[in-house]
């Protein structure tokens, strides 16, 4: 697999809460120099990020993030901002305090309301395996397919764990055919994102691919 069928499936993010524009123009200047899948970034940040991209380049967003337990209330609220600014992707975090609860109802309630908001556009589903056990990682896939999601995604990147081969093989095997399945969080090298692809991943959410790939061409020179 070459480097450039790897960065046309990789969300370049930059997430960092202390973030500046000129950090996340430079995010959103190497997504579209290196030709990313979209740039994820901070919600505060989708109306300057779309004007300065135009159609160049997707802009994707969080919701709900890093740690899902807003009411959807709130986060049907961030989604019609972040929509109107212009976003064309949106990663929610599910609530995790109602899934660990049992409450598959409320969970895959919320879902279908933001994608209902979402419309054609991306909606991607965060479970943050590293909470799961392997029943509920099968039940989220469950969920996430029935509420007509358009992705599954592993993780958040914040907390103490990140995507795996082994994850993105169970959901691949478990999520409907219908649903994509990102990995994120703790992809570091190219070596990282071929293994993730190779199991079973459409994209991958990542902010040092990029960094690996200018150092491995400065490299050569």
């Amino acid at each position: 697999m070459n480097v450039k069928d790897i960065l046309s499936v990789c969300d370049h993010t930059l997430l960092n809460p202390a973030a500046t524009w000129e950090e996340i123009k430079q995010t959103l200047d190497d997504a579209m120099a290196y030709h990313t899948a979209s740039a994820c970034i901070p919600p505060y940040f989708v109306t300057a990020a779309k004007n300065y991209v135009g159609n160049r380049l997707p802009i994707c967003t969080v919701i709900g993030f890093p740690n899902g337990y807003n009411s959807t209330l709130v986060k049907s609220a961030e989604t019609l901002e972040v929509l109107k600014a212009g976003a064309d992707e949106i990663d929610m975090v599910i609530n995790l305090c109602e899934f660990k609860a049992g409450n598959y109802a409320y969970v895959s309630n919320e879902i279908q309301v933001i994608k209902q908001l979402c419309g054609r556009k991306i909606l991607k589903v965060i479970i943050e395996t590293c909470l799961l056990t392997t029943e509920e990682k099968i039940k989220a896939c469950e969920l996430v397919t029935l509420a007509g999601a358009d992705y599954i995604k592993t993780s958040t990147g914040f907390s103490f764990g990140g995507a795996t081969v082994s994850d993105v093989k169970l959901l691949r095997e478990h999520v409907g055919k219908n649903v994509k399945v990102k990995a994120a969080g703790g992809i570091a090298t190219v070596s990282d994102a071929e293994m993730l692809i190779e199991a079973g991943a459409d994209r991958l959410g990542t902010s040092r691919i990029i960094k690996a790939v200018k150092d491995a061409e400065e490299e050569k020179r």
